[in-house]
């Protein structure tokens, strides 16, 4: 992925003097400054570059739009996960764990051999169904000029969703940035605008579908610029900012409009500020071997019809890890309000640090699709309260910010989005002033560690060799 920079790659506009260096004296010297006027000088953040498309009365139309769909189809799917998780276990109302546990160990195991064999049977039908061609978000945007195929797009956001309602160990995410971008990009064919504008309808689109489904407009227009695009342009930001608005609004018609996570108040603290010090570059090695496991799974995905059985055996061994610690069922959102509560006893917080990743890796290896934004929090929680209960003995400091500041350190890291991380942090928990500087800290000290062992991203180790 190519980065980018606020102002950068732009033409020689907005600079004093000519492209070739301005006035110059006899022999090529430099004349003197006063020799003719400067050219005014240009807003260096509208100086984008070169290949940002210009923002058209028709592309804005297009953006609303994208949002518009986007909001849809994310509380669309969201209603899925919902309606899949009361079929499965009975989960109406509370959080899932309280419904997998009162469901008992054996139906917890053939719900999710059920699972397996669905996504299976799902994903080798689809392929059979659609053809070629892939449904990745990151692969479109940067291999295949930001087109998804829409039934396979579709279908993998349906089948996603109703495998995590289940209790894969996957995010939600997944699901709603592919029908967002998706959607963009058979929109973008309809209007029949070039390459592009469709990548930017069709990131807008992605970053869209994941804000509404966690209520984060801000956050979601971050990971649009600083993951799926790479570039930081003030061109660039007001469409993604407009879908990720508008998608968010309209989800709030029938999605929860408050804090994903309920954190406890959290004060000011000299306690966490050091510890985000410590807890960053700790957080950075973590995401380095989350990321390093992510790429080997993803690339011994198996194929034809492998994809028949892997899903089924690694799902029913889930299951059965799941009898002693039905926590790793879902997506993690449970694990991590526990280590926002200080819930968890240390044995819980070590065993859970180990298998999280390891079942989510397994599921995402067995051939099944899924996001990792949650499962990537639940690392750095359990990290930052393990890391937490240390430092407690040395200097007190509430519990639920150590679980914050790993969760934003290893977040940033693995995403390589560091701006991201921290916003979507604060969005995600709904706090301030109080972790703001402890949340920077940690996240700077996570990327030079990934950046120092020249690790890429979770979306960039999940490309197709070319």
């Amino acid at each position: 992925m190519r980065g980018g920079c606020i102002g950068g790659g732009g033409d020689d506009r907005g600079r004093d003097g000519p492209p070739d260096g301005g006035d110059r004296g006899p022999g090529g010297r430099p004349g003197r400054e006063d020799a003719r006027p400067a050219a005014p000088l240009e807003q260096p953040n509208l100086v984008a570059p070169v290949d940002v498309p210009a923002l058209s009365p028709r592309l804005w139309v297009l953006v609303a739009a994208t949002g518009v769909l986007a909001g849809l189809a994310g509380s669309a799917l969201m209603l899925l996960l919902e309606a899949t998780s009361a079929l499965a276990y009975g989960h109406r109302s509370g959080d899932l764990l309280t419904a997998v546990e009162e469901a008992g160990p054996g139906r917890r195991v053939l719900v999710l051999a059920a699972a397996g064999v669905l996504a299976g049977a799902g994903w080798w039908l689809l392929a059979r169904w659609t053809g070629p061609g892939g449904s990745e978000v990151s692969t479109a945007l940067w291999r295949d000029r930001g087109r998804l195929p829409m039934r396979r797009s579709l279908g993998t956001a349906f089948l996603s969703t109703v495998i995590v309602g289940m209790g894969a160990s996957l995010g939600r995410e997944a699901a709603p940035r592919l029908a967002g971008a998706a959607l963009a990009s058979r929109l973008s064919d309809r209007a029949g605008i070039d390459t592009a504008h469709r990548r930017l309808l069709a990131a807008c689109g992605a970053g869209a579908g994941m804000a509404c489904v966690y209520n984060v407009p801000l956050g979601g227009a971050l990971l649009t610029l600083e993951v799926m695009l790479g570039v930081l342009s003030l061109r660039l930001a007001l469409p993604a900012l407009a879908a990720c608005c508008i998608a968010t609004a309209v989800s709030w018609i029938v999605l929860p409009t408050g804090p994903t996570y309920q954190l406890p108040e959290v004060p000011l603290s000299g306690s966490l500020t050091v510890f985000a010090l410590v807890i960053g570059p700790l957080a950075g090695l973590a995401a380095v071997g989350w990321v390093r496991m992510i790429r080997v799974a993803h690339r011994h995905r198996p194929t034809g019809r492998g994809l028949l059985i892997a899903p089924a055996l690694v799902f029913t061994g889930v299951g059965l890890l799941a009898i002693p610690f039905p926590e790793l069922l879902g997506n993690g959102k449970d694990i991590v309000d526990l280590a926002l509560g200080a819930q968890l006893a240390v044995p819980a917080v070590l065993v859970l640090l180990l298998l999280k990743p390891l079942v989510t890796a397994g599921s995402l290896g067995s051939g099944a699709s899924g996001g990792l934004f949650t499962p990537t929090i639940v690392i750095g929680a359990l990290l930052g309260a393990l890391a937490g209960r240390g430092w407690v003995q040395l200097w007190d400091a509430p519990a639920a910010g150590f679980a914050v500041l790993g969760a934003a350190a290893v977040l940033a890291a693995a995403m390589q989005a560091p701006l991201a991380a921290v916003v979507l942090m604060l969005e995600l928990t709904r706090t301030t002033d109080a972790l703001t500087v402890p949340l920077i800290l940690a996240v700077t000290g996570a990327i030079l560690v990934s950046r120092a062992l020249d690790t890429p991203s979770l979306y960039s180790v999940r490309l197709p060799a070319q």
